[in-house]
């Protein structure tokens, strides 16, 4: 069998039943690929679900303010997608009637769609020969041919979506995309490849050398960096806590969270006019993508008239805070504050 003809026969043996394989749904689809994105199969179905569940069509989902949304991606992070979502199904109603655009081109000029997402919607709901490239398809192709073009560089990625290209050619383009990307999520793992019970073994170039964990290869490496965070739990008579809507283009944009001062190296004391500091937690590592959060949550009582809030500072109970949208590191301390 030619390549493509292995990837199909091993895929429709093996595949894993998904929710969002049962539908052909682009609306449904879509909303897979982009809660996926750096996100575990397990987790993102919850997510999934709750979504289908809470906007069934795209015309709920852009009906929906960005505080909803938000606020049901909670805890799955790169929150960028979220707005980007949101957007894209106003996008979608404004510019498509409310019909999902139904081919790459179009598909490509929804907001925070790119290639990758483009191609497998086109492919997957309409059968468009449009190769999928993502970090499953690049370890495949890399350790099948031990191609050495770094994956990171615009040669690297110009020449693996050439290659899927080619290998697509004449095949069912949505059990080929959907193959690819099962055979590197199941058996061409990054660490512990499963190469005795993959379908490719026999004509792969790096198995044929013991090199597999090789490829594929990057040439930049992500320089984090390291930021210190220091939250204001202040809360008054009432057990309300004052919160901030975050503001900009940074992280967890339109988000809420305590106060925050932010210092260029880990703080020891913390003095404001008004108030008193009663417990200060020890430095909590929240590691993102791109930098290396280390906060600390300074926990303080109101007490003198001096005290002054910022104007952009709102009082909440922790139970209108489950109605907010809140960064994973501010969600995980609302618990301590119900215990103490």
């Amino acid at each position: 069998m030619s390549f493509g003809e292995e990837i199909i026969t091993w895929y429709n043996k093996n595949k894993r039943d998904l929710p969002w394989r049962r539908v052909s749904d682009p609306y449904k689809v879509w909303l897979s690929e982009v809660l996926l994105q750096q996100t575990r199969v397990d987790q993102g179905t919850s997510y999934y679900l709750k979504f289908v569940e809470n906007f069934p069509t795209v015309w709920d989902l852009a009906s929906a303010t960005e505080e909803q949304v938000l606020n049901l991606w909670q805890g799955l992070g790169y929150y960028s997608r979220a707005r980007n979502l949101h957007f894209a199904a106003q996008q979608i109603i404004k510019e498509f009637n409310g019909v999902f655009p139904n081919s790459y081109k179009t598909i490509l000029t929804l907001k925070g769609v790119g290639d990758y997402t483009a191609s497998a919607i086109a492919s997957i709901c309409f059968d468009e020969e449009v190769a999928v490239v993502d970090g499953n398809v690049y370890r495949v192709l890399s350790r099948y041919l031990a191609i050495d073009t770094p994956i990171d560089t615009t040669e690297g990625k110009k020449l693996f979506k050439k290659l899927a290209s080619d290998f697509i050619k004449g095949h069912n383009p949505s059990e080929f995309n959907q193959g690819m990307m099962e055979l590197g999520a199941l058996v061409c793992t990054p660490k512990k490849p499963n190469c005795e019970n993959c379908p490719l073994s026999n004509s792969c170039e790096s198995f044929a050398k013991q090199t597999m964990l090789d490829f594929p290869i990057k040439a930049k490496k992500t320089k984090q960096q390291r930021k210190f965070f220091n939250f204001l739990v202040i809360n008054n008579e009432k057990e309300e806590y004052y919160f901030e809507k975050r503001e900009g283009k940074g992280i967890w944009q339109n988000m809420y969270q305590f106060p925050l001062i932010e210092t260029p190296k880990e703080l020891g004391e913390l003095s404001r006019t008004g108030l008193t500091v009663n417990k200060v937690s020890l430095p909590v590592k929240h590691v993102l993508s791109h930098q290396i959060i280390f906060a600390k949550f300074w926990e303080c009582s109101i007490q003198t008239k001096e005290f002054n809030p910022e104007s952009n500072w709102e009082l909440f109970s922790v139970e209108q805070l489950e109605e907010k949208p809140l960064p994973r590191l501010i969600e995980n301390y609302i618990p301590k504050l119900v215990k103490s």
